[in-house]
């Protein structure tokens, strides 16, 4: 690979260093990738990968099994990848704690961290929200993707009107970043498909909808089948509707879209009125990357996983474990 490419930058320090260390350490020593092939999968040059590897053997990030500094479950971690095929996995552990809204803010704060050492950083990210999403966007350092483009890739003008944030995420990761948002100011879902089509075609949206495309990193969050989806308290489900998807199998929903156990859409109606990035275009993205926790996500983060939505999953300890013992 050439000084000239745009990946041949110099390495970051700290805590995004630490990351790096551990994402080369464990393709490395646990999936037996070669330093070349993991130099090209992470944008870095062979220099840099062996310099990262003798830098985790120097500082203890690497003896019998890989340790790093920060708060992680690697073998996990390592079990995921490899089941899933995942171009990387982070799991937080979080010692027994149940609390929802502490679960969603760990895995937020190690999403954050995933983004901002990315290398390089994408010039054109697409988002979705939610209370995941806000998570991640609370977290951010600042300066973290200096001059990036943050694109919305689903509807999420809400119906009722709420005190959350949660629909603000664009332009929160955008704030942090110092760059610019793109946003989708369209509900979620309308009330026919007719209009979400009609939406789509209309040249100021159909190019919000082409970046969203052509983003080639997603980063969004998963929702649960509950009477807590952020699609109810935004206005756009009922409890019968929640009722009636449960019924036709589904296990929640993704930008939006709601699937079952093995990630297929089980209400083409209703998903044929919902406006966004259609979920067949995630498997095609560089790099997707989910965040899910919770146990009422369990099931949707397994059907994330078996449809191949998501290449880098971050999640919490009690949702791994059940990824891995409800996997086949």
């Amino acid at each position: 690979m050439s000084d000239r490419s745009p990946y041949s930058q110099r390495l970051p320090s700290d805590a995004q260093r630490d990351h790096l260390m551990v994402q080369v350490a464990k393709l490395y020593f646990d999936l037996d990738r070669t330093q070349s092939q993991i130099a090209e999968d992470l944008g870095l040059t062979r220099w840099q990968v062996g310099k990262l590897l003798t830098e985790a053997r120097a500082e203890g990030v690497v003896r019998i099994e890989i340790t790093p500094r920060a708060s992680r479950k690697t073998s996990l971690e390592v079990s995921l990848q490899q089941r899933f095929f995942l171009r990387d996995a982070i799991v937080v552990p979080m010692g027994g704690i149940t609390d929802p809204a502490l679960l969603i803010e760990s895995v937020g704060q190690a999403a954050a961290r995933f983004l901002a050492a990315m290398n390089p950083k994408p010039a054109l990210l697409g988002v979705s929200w939610g209370r995941t999403m806000a998570a991640v966007a609370r977290a951010l350092p600042q300066g973290w993707n200096t001059g990036g483009h943050i694109v919305l890739v689903n509807g999420n003008t809400a119906l009722h009107a709420t005190t959350s944030r949660n629909a603000a995420v664009a332009e929160a990761f955008a704030q942090t970043a110092g760059g610019q948002a793109t946003l989708l100011p369209v509900p979620a879902i309308v009330g026919k498909a007719s209009t979400r089509q009609a939406l789509e075609e209309d040249p100021i949206l159909a190019r919000v909808l082409a970046l969203a495309e052509a983003a080639p990193v997603v980063c969004f969050g998963m929702g649960g089948l509950s009477q807590q989806s952020v699609l109810m308290s935004s206005g756009y489900l009922a409890q019968d509707d929640i009722s009636r998807l449960r019924n036709l199998g589904a296990v929640g929903d993704i930008l939006g879209r709601f699937v079952n156990e093995n990630g297929q859409i089980v209400d083409m109606a209703l998903d044929g009125r919902t406006v966004g990035l259609p979920l067949d275009r995630l498997p095609h993205k560089a790099c997707s990357i989910g965040v899910v926790a919770g146990a009422d996500k369990h099931r949707i983060a397994l059907a994330a996983l078996r449809a191949r939505y998501v290449s880098v999953l971050v999640t919490d300890e009690a949702t791994a474990l059940n990824i891995l013992d409800e996997a086949p």
